[in-house]
């Protein structure tokens, strides 16, 4: 080969592999046009999400919305099979980085996707009432008697089987509230998930109160993350927990711990 049909080769390569999300050469690494060394001990850990998945450097309001929804999420106990899974993983004698990806690999459609779910209902509800010039009440009310899958006794973000009202969903709510009132965000999306939340309570006979996947989804929503998204940083935030407890299980030293 010639050293112009190697350089040729090269430049190929390079420019197959190039993105919008990192530039690195010899002595340089930038993230979304800005220098690593610009970024490190002035950029927060949320803002670092936001900006690695959107390309752009969110506000200090915004990055404070989105964090509260990442710790929201950071854990709900052995008996998520995310969780179970990892303390089992760790308990078979391997990494943590093996136990994290099994705990992270469970979360599909079942557990860990309704706030994607969510997410996505609410979008569907708001363009309904976009287009029809319809009320928020109104638009929820066609939806619920319309949608997909409507045999189905769960709705995505409401609801619990273990909390009568989940003790995260009124914090979260409230801090959508002073993000509204601070002009953050513009508040549809929380009220059509109020709307579903009443609407649900009129036509059961009591009250079904939105979870914490109802209240992520409100956020993740309002600061305009798409649906898909918002799975991918809940997996972010669980990892946290899956970590902690994959970390636990190993220094108890438990060989091969059964369901």
């Amino acid at each position: 080969m010639s050293q112009d049909e190697h350089d040729d080769g090269q430049r190929r390569a390079e420019a197959w592999w190039q993105n919008a999300i990192i530039d690195m050469a010899p002595g340089k690494i930038a993230l979304r046009g800005h220098p690593i060394e610009d970024l490190i001990g002035n950029v927060s850990f949320p803002q670092m999400i936001w900006m690695m998945t959107r390309g752009s450097m969110p506000s200090a309001d915004e990055a404070k919305l989105l964090e509260a929804a990442l710790v929201a999420s950071v854990d709900h106990g052995p008996q998520a099979p995310s969780i179970a899974i990892a303390r089992m993983t760790a308990s078979c004698g391997v990494g943590l980085n093996n136990a994290m990806a099994s705990g992270i690999n469970a979360l599909g459609d079942v557990h860990g996707g309704a706030g994607q779910q969510c997410v996505e209902m609410l979008h569907d509800l708001r363009q309904a009432a976009h287009n029809d010039g319809v009320t928020d009440p109104q638009a929820v009310a066609w939806y619920l008697d319309h949608r997909p899958g409507q045999s189905s006794k769960y709705l995505p973000g409401f609801g619990h089987r273990f909390h009568p009202i989940d003790p995260r969903a009124p914090r979260l709510m409230a801090l959508v509230d002073h993000a509204i009132n601070a002009g953050t965000v513009d508040g549809h999306f929380k009220s059509l998930a109020l709307a579903l939340e009443a609407e649900l309570a009129k036509r059961k006979g009591k009250p079904i109160p939105m979870n914490i996947d109802g209240a992520t989804a409100v956020i993740y929503a309002e600061l305009g993350f798409a649906p898909a998204l918002a799975r991918g940083i809940f997996c972010l935030s669980r990892a946290v927990g899956i970590l902690a407890h994959a970390w636990e299980e190993s220094e108890a030293g438990t060989r091969n711990k059964g369901p």
